[in-house]
């Protein structure tokens, strides 16, 4: 479960809130830009972590604009704008696509989360267009932010299928069949390494001969817990920790493995598994959030677990040997449809061109 924000935290949020809503003032007094302007209402750029990525991505074909702007693309994930700055963006005319991703909730926020789904509704609500991540998403935004009365649709995340691609030779220096987990792993998330590292015990006492490589940011007490696991059943030198890594090196990390392991619960709909797919990697994945579909039959293997919001519930550890089994027996059948649902679906090419012609009719240029 993801532990509520400390004090200082919630005061610095506070005053960045401030700063953003003294953004939308000052726009009010200046000129409006003609064509696209866009401003991210206080969503930053980065290479990790998905909102972060998300603008990165959305600025090298719409890049922001922080006076003048005409409209606002604002993250359920960032929601920095208070009500009385939305008020002015609409009392300006300006135009507001919601991007609309997970909300709060109690199997995950230790917190007030219906105070925090509060403060994310402002804009789900004001927006004149809503994108939902998933189905996922838009279920769990009906269910905790309430019904809109405005327009939307799914769309998927995306990703560049010409960077994030199969490596070459599946073959190629490979001794060991490699599952890679990736991602910012808290102590709240430990159980993704923990049931990973279990189902892979099981999954070589029945002969597959295979290992584990876990990328990305790992909290101290979730990778003491895995390393301890580990170490009792075994597995030294079997897992292996690449750290943090940037978007640049992200393919590298990808191409180095052959599946993909997603066992977060309710998960909406994370860039790493579309990244997983696009190099050709099966997914092993829990059956909940907006994953099974991106994933599907077609690449990859569903751990059966329910929907649930009141607790979290994860694959168990058999139920993860088996699928590795799985996964492994039909690589290639899975990983042949793991790329090319990559390209068929989530493109970034389709998600830009997307955009445009949603901004394009706000802005008066076109229909949806």
């Amino acid at each position: 479960m993801r532990q509520n924000d400390s004090g200082l935290k919630n005061v610095m949020r506070a005053a960045y809130r401030l700063a953003c809503g003294a953004v939308v003032a000052g726009n009010s007094l200046a000129p409006r830009r003609e064509g696209v302007a866009v401003y991210y209402g206080g969503a930053r750029v980065g290479d990790v972590g998905g909102p972060l990525v998300k603008v990165k991505r959305l600025n090298q074909y719409f890049p922001e604009v922080r006076f003048g702007f005409n409209l606002a693309y604002l993250l359920s994930n960032t929601p920095y704008l208070s009500a009385w700055a939305l008020r002015l963006l609409k009392a300006r005319g300006t135009a507001i696509v919601s991007n609309q991703n997970g909300v709060f909730y109690r199997a995950w926020y230790d917190g007030d989360w219906q105070a925090q789904n509060n403060r994310m509704s402002l804009a789900y609500h004001a927006a004149d267009w809503v994108f939902y991540q998933s189905e996922f998403c838009r279920r769990a935004a009906e269910r905790f932010l309430g019904e809109r009365s405005g327009p939307g649709e799914v769309l998927y995340n995306a990703i560049d299928t010409t960077r994030f691609v199969p490596r070459e030779s599946a073959a190629e220096g490979r001794r060991q069949y490699t599952f890679l987990v990736t991602g910012k792993i808290g102590n709240h998330l430990a159980y993704r390494l923990e049931n990973t590292i279990s189902g892979l015990h099981l999954a070589r006492k029945q002969g597959l001969d295979a290992r584990l490589m876990v990328a990305g940011w790992v909290e101290d007490g979730a990778r003491r817990s895995a390393n301890t696991l580990a170490s009792r059943l075994g597995l030294d030198g079997v897992v292996s920790y690449v750290g943090p890594y940037t978007q640049d090196r992200a393919p590298g990390i990808y191409q180095a493995a052959d599946a993909y392991v997603m066992t977060k619960h309710n998960d909406p709909c994370p860039n790493t598994v579309l990244e997983a797919l696009a190099c050709g990697l099966p997914v092993l994945y829990s059956n909940t959030g907006g994953v099974p579909e991106l994933v599907g039959d077609a690449a990859g293997v569903a751990l059966d677990c329910p929907e649930d919001w009141e607790r979290v519930h994860v694959p168990e550890s058999d139920q993860v040997g088996e699928g590795m089994l799985r996964v492994a027996e039909r690589h290639m059948t899975y990983s042949d449809s793991a790329r090319r649902i990559a390209v068929e679906r989530f493109d970034i090419a389709h998600w830009i061109d997307r955009h445009r012609e949603v901004f394009g009719r706000l802005l008066g240029r076109g229909e949806p």
